[in-house]
């Protein structure tokens, strides 16, 4: 079903902030930036072995990680796990009764297919699928 973890995301408030830590002192190499209007989010994907961690600063604080940032404050976001069939995923899940925020995937960064299950079914974690653009 998946074939590893993709990324981490961490909600931030300031990704210049964000990018001293990870980017000068972990020593993350910088892959990929981008705004991603509809998921409300300013995101850089930075590599970590064959996985990435994902920093998410929001565009406002109506959206979901900006809600999030106003009642957690900075932190870990979520958890991506990827998968080679996101459609078979998503069917999976729905199959073994998980609520899913995404009855279909969408667009996220760099073009893959996304969908994300809601954190009430997943012991509190929410949980991004991705399907890389191949």
């Amino acid at each position: 079903m998946f074939d590893r973890i993709d990324h981490i995301g961490v909600a931030v408030e300031d990704l210049d902030e964000a990018l001293e830590l990870y980017g000068r002192h972990y020593q993350l190499a910088e892959r990929h930036r981008e705004v991603v209007e509809a998921q409300g989010v300013e995101a850089v994907l930075l590599d970590i072995g064959e996985g990435h961690v994902e920093l998410l600063k929001p565009l406002g604080p109506d959206t979901a990680v900006g809600k999030f940032l106003a009642s957690r404050g900075p932190g870990l976001h979520h958890v991506a796990y990827q998968t080679a069939d996101i459609e078979a995923a998503l069917d999976r899940m729905r199959s073994v009764g998980l609520e899913l925020v995404d009855q279909t995937p969408r667009v996220g960064i760099g073009g893959a297919r996304v969908a994300f299950l809601h954190p009430k079914a997943t012991g509190g974690v929410l949980t991004e699928l991705v399907e890389p653009i191949h």
